[in-house]
């Protein structure tokens, strides 16, 4: 049975993650705002449009918040140390025969490099498959991405393959490496397996591109 009202509260040392609000506007707009070049290389963007450095985080939550009651996604904030550090969003939840969804996540830069991320992705995708009843949880990264790639690396995701120009992202068609975990791969929880050391080294020969680099260099065609 799949489980899905609200997003839950969880949290890992100085590290929570809870059902982001409306209140939240005026926090993620200052930190998308303060942390443009840091964010920019990896946000979505629609065809033929530039991006305006305006937000209206306001209409974004209420977005979230629609596809949490509908069933569909689950809009969580990150905080460090009670603060507001970044956001993590569980997509495209679907049931029955596929059972899965997807993730998707930033932290503000000062936040970076203090086990935020990986923390947060961790509690989410341990309820997602566990309370939550799912099977599957995916995460796509653009090869660039060396932080994010860290992330499901030292977790523990499995490398599935590479989607040619997947996403439009900083304004044009982005290969996405794609990762994902379901419940028989698990023989304890996400967050212990890492927090505890028993997480097999990565083995990044598999990537068929090469990883890190500029990411606003000409995407291959």
């Amino acid at each position: 049975m799949l489980v899905f009202d609200t997003a839950p509260r969880l949290s890992s040392g100085a590290v929570s993650v809870r059902g982001i609000r409306m209140r939240d506007a005026k926090a993620l707009e200052a930190e998308l705002v303060g942390n443009r070049q840091w964010l920019e290389p990896w946000e979505a963007t629609l065809p033929g449009s530039r991006s305006s450095g305006r937000f209206d985080t306001r209409s974004s939550i209420r977005s979230l918040l629609e596809s949490e009651r509908d069933g569909t996604g689950l809009a969580f904030a990150i905080e460090v140390d009670g603060q507001f550090a970044g956001q993590l969003n569980v997509a495209g939840i679907s049931g029955g025969a596929l059972s899965s969804s997807t993730i998707g996540y930033w932290v503000a830069q000062r936040f970076a490099g203090r086990g935020a991320t990986p923390t947060a992705v961790a509690l989410v995708a341990d309820h997602l498959l566990g309370p939550a009843g799912l099977h599957r949880v995916e995460i796509c990264i653009r090869p660039e991405n060396e932080a994010s790639l860290r992330v499901v690396e030292k977790l523990g995701f499995r490398y599935e393959g590479c989607r040619r120009r997947y996403i439009h992202i900083d304004g044009d068609w982005r290969d996405h490496l794609c990762f994902a975990l379901v419940r028989e791969e698990l023989a304890e929880p996400i967050l212990e397996r890492w927090q505890g050391g028993r997480v097999p080294p990565f083995d990044r020969s598999v990537y068929p591109v090469p990883v890190g680099g500029d990411p606003r260099r000409r995407p291959s065609r």
